[in-house]
C-alpha cells in the first residue's frame, strides 16, 4: 500500500489497515450478494449477520455482563448529551457532572437545558484551563444524585482518568476518545457512550452501552421516538435504518482487534506509545512543554505539548507533513501540538514521530 500517511488526527482518525483492506476486497460484492454492503437492505440476512457480529464483538472485547444492552445509534456524542438527561432526569431527579474539558462542559450545558438546577457541577478544573483532573478531595457528589457524568478522556486538553472517580452512584461516561483502549471493570457504569470516529470506526456510528436498571429509569414516552433509549433497545438498534456501512467498518475494526489479542494487547501497545512520546517530551523539557500539569493525568490517546514559539510550532507541523505525518496541529482553543495516538496508531508510527522530534530539537533547540 503506497501513499499512506501516519495519521495523528483527533477525529475522524486513522483506522487499522487490515480493516480497510477487508472493506476494499468486499466493497463491490459482499458475502456473495452481488451488492455492496451499502446497498443491502438493513432487514436482509447478509446485513443482519454484520449487525449481530458487531454487537457480539463489543460484548466480547469489553467483557460485558448479560445485564447490559449494546446500542448502535447515530448523532454522535452531541445527541447523547441531550438524550441522557431527556431520558433520565424526569420527576425531579438530580445529577452531578464532572467538568474536565471542552466536551465535558458541552455535555453539562446540554443537561442544564433539560434539568436546570437539578444538574450540578460535581467537580471542575476549569479555573486551571482543564490542565489537570480533579483530586480526590475536590469532588462534591450529592447523596441525592441519580448519576455522575464524566468524560474519561479529554481529547482537547489531553487528560485521562486512569482511575475512575470514587462514588456509589452510577457512572455515565462519554468515552468517545478512549473507548476500548484497555480492559476495565464496567460494573459501576450505568451508561457508556462513544462516537466511533476516534477508536472504533468511521464517523456516523455512536456506541451506547446501557445497564438494565438504568434503562428502566428511562421515562420518555412523551419524547420523539428516536430519542428513547428503551425503543432502540427493544428494536435491537434497528428501529430505523442504521448507519449500515459505518457498522460494517466497526465490525471489521473489532474483528481485527480481537485477532491481535483483544484489549490486553491493545493496552500494552498504548502504554508503550505513551512511554515513548512522553519520554521524549520529558527528556527535552526545556524545549517541549506539556499542557497537562500532572503526570498521572496524562492521556494515552491525546498528547498535547507546546514549542517555544508559534513560528517553531508552524515549522514543526509543516516539516512533519513533509515527513508523512499529518494531524499534529493543536486544537484551536489550546494551540501547540496535539498527537492523537488512538488504537490504530502503531508503536512504529510513534517511534517515527519521536525520531522526528529528536531531530527537530537538534536543529532548533
Amino acid at each position: 500500500m503506497t501513499n499512506r500517511v501516519i495519521n495523528f488526527y483527533a477525529g475522524p482518525a486513522g483506522l487499522p489497515l487490515p480493516a480497510l483492506e477487508r472493506a476494499k476486497e468486499e466493497l463491490l460484492d459482499f458475502a456473495g450478494s452481488g451488492m455492496s454492503v451499502m446497498e443491502i437492505s438493513h432487514r436482509a440476512k447478509e446485513y443482519d449477520a454484520v449487525h449481530e457480529e458487531a454487537l457480539a464483538l463489543v460484548r466480547e472485547l469489553m467483557g460485558l455482563p448479560a445485564n447490559y444492552k449494546v446500542l448502535l445509534l447515530q448523532g454522535g456524542a452531541h445527541l447523547a448529551f441531550g438524550m441522557i438527561p431527556l431520558n433520565l432526569l424526569r420527576g425531579g431527579r438530580k445529577a452531578d457532572y464532572i467538568l474536565t474539558g471542552n466536551w465535558a462542559e458541552k455535555a453539562y450545558k446540554e443537561a442544564k437545558l433539560v434539568g436546570g438546577e437539578n444538574v450540578r457541577v460535581g467537580a471542575s478544573t476549569k479555573d486551571e484551563k482543564y490542565a489537570r483532573l480533579p483530586k480526590a478531595g475536590e469532588y462534591k457528589i450529592g447523596t441525592d444524585s441519580s448519576f455522575v457524568h464524566f468524560t474519561s478522556n479529554n481529547t482537547v486538553e489531553g487528560t485521562q482518568f486512569k482511575a475512575f472517580p470514587k462514588t456509589d452512584k452510577p457512572y455515565i461516561c462519554d468515552m468517545s476518545s478512549d473507548i476500548m483502549w484497555r480492559p476495565f471493570d464496567v460494573s459501576n457504569f450505568g451508561i457508556i457512550y462513544a462516537g466511533a470516529q476516534k477508536n472504533l470506526g468511521p464517523s456516523g456510528v455512536t456506541l451506547v452501552i446501557i445497564r438494565d436498571d438504568v434503562l428502566e429509569m428511562c421515562e420518555a414516552q412523551d419524547l420523539p421516538s428516536y430519542l428513547r433509549f428503551k425503543l432502540h433497545a427493544e428494536k435491537n438498534s434497528l428501529y430505523n435504518t442504521p448507519p449500515c456501512f459505518g457498522i460494517y467498518i466497526l465490525r471489521n475494526v473489532l474483528a481485527y482487534n480481537k485477532s491481535i489479542g483483544g484489549l490486553k494487547a491493545i493496552e500494552a501497545n498504548n502504554l508503550k506509545k505513551g512511554e515513548l512520546l512522553y519520554g521524549c517530551i520529558d527528556k527535552h523539557a526545556g524545549f517541549f512543554k506539556p499542557f497537562v500539569t500532572e503526570k498521572a493525568d496524562r492521556s494515552m490517546m491525546n498528547v498535547d505539548f507546546f514549542l517555544p514559539t508559534e513560528a517553531l510550532t508552524d515549522t514543526f507541523v509543516k516539516e512533519a507533513k513533509k515527513n508523512n505525518m499529518v494531524g499534529l496541529k493543536g486544537y484551536r482553543d489550546v494551540g501547540g501540538i496535539r498527537a492523537s495516538t488512538y488504537n490504530a496508531v502503531t508503536v512504529d508510527n510513534v517511534k517515527t514521530l519521536v525520531s522526528f522530534m529528536e531531530e527537530f530539537v537538534k536543529k532548533n533547540g
